[in-house]
């Protein structure tokens, strides 16, 4: 029995040492360094048609194009997988080494990898100081003659200090710099519907919650659906303040008021095991029309 024991105890190590020997970081090896940038073909991850993230980085980063007659033509790769929001293309990315997507810097998460753009990674600071090249306004749009007290007073609160306060709180940087406080006795009550774009929800959410601790008689609804839908919905009547990560359309600006509550960068997304650290403008824009579908084609 003993015996027995004892060829027990010598296998068990026999077979670590065994597993040990074939672990790079048992030996001391920084298994880092062997991952590298990922190989193969590139998966695209894209917003879908409608989008504002979509529309302010395809414009930006000029795979929006024209056809023929001039008209603008987006021109994202037909291979692209489309995600109807912010956390589909983050689960798209987090999920496969090869994935390449963008995304708010507000929403950006560890689950994922942003990465430099010309040399410049996207901050709070570089998208401030304007050397960050991909960033949007957030914006909210409204109908002024359908609008009611307490909708007007949320908007007058998200301008306020106290509301860019939380924009940057919330890792954005605030569209006004010249702001008032909010002077509010928290007398508000009512109820107040919000549609549009799933980037900017965030941000409002977080207004949302401060603006109704303050008056807590107020009732905010939030349907994050897409800025296109958003627009549509103050349009039509239904929404009181849609929300937008674009410039508004031309026919949208004619018959809504509109403002910036924020700005923000449009990060592009890596997976987390893939060691490339920063693209060019031009290569993203390559990437995104389908002109480079390789890994190696940009290391």
């Amino acid at each position: 029995m003993k015996k027995m024991r004892l060829f027990n105890i010598l296998l068990t190590l026999c077979i670590i040492s065994l597993l040990a020997a074939c672990d790079p970081a048992a030996r001391g090896v920084d298994v880092s360094e062997n991952l590298g940038p990922a190989v193969g073909e590139i998966i695209l991850a894209s917003r879908e048609d409608g989008s504002g993230t979509r529309g302010a980085f395809t414009k930006i980063t000029g795979v929006m194009g024209e056809d023929e007659d001039g008209n603008s033509e987006d021109h994202t790769y037909i291979e692209a997988v489309i995600q109807n929001s912010t956390e589909g293309i983050i689960s798209t990315v987090a999920g496969d080494a090869n994935a390449i997507g963008y995304i708010s810097l507000g929403s950006l998460n560890q689950t994922v990898k942003g990465i430099a753009i010309d040399g410049v990674k996207p901050s709070n600071r570089t998208i401030q100081n304007g050397t960050f090249p991909i960033a949007r306004d957030f914006n909210i749009a409204w109908q002024e003659d359908r609008l009611n007290p307490v909708a007007q007073d949320f908007i007058t609160y998200a301008l306020s200090t106290q509301g860019q306060e939380i924009a940057a709180e919330q890792g954005y940087v605030e569209a006004i710099s010249d702001t008032k406080p909010y002077i509010g006795e928290g007398s508000q009550s009512g109820n107040i519907s919000i549609v549009g774009s799933t980037s900017v929800t965030p941000l409002v959410e977080a207004l949302v919650e401060a603006y109704t601790t303050l008056n807590p008689n107020a009732q905010v609804d939030i349907t994050s659906n897409g800025s296109s839908a958003g627009m549509m919905a103050v349009l039509d009547g239904i929404a009181d303040i849609g929300m937008a990560s674009r410039a508004l359309k031309e026919d949208e600006a004619e018959k809504l008021e509109s403002l910036s509550i924020a700005v923000d960068g449009i990060v592009v997304i890596v997976n987390n095991n893939n060691q490339i650290e920063s693209l060019t403008l031009k290569q993203v824009q390559d990437i995104f029309t389908g002109e480079i579908t390789e890994w190696g084609a940009v290391q």
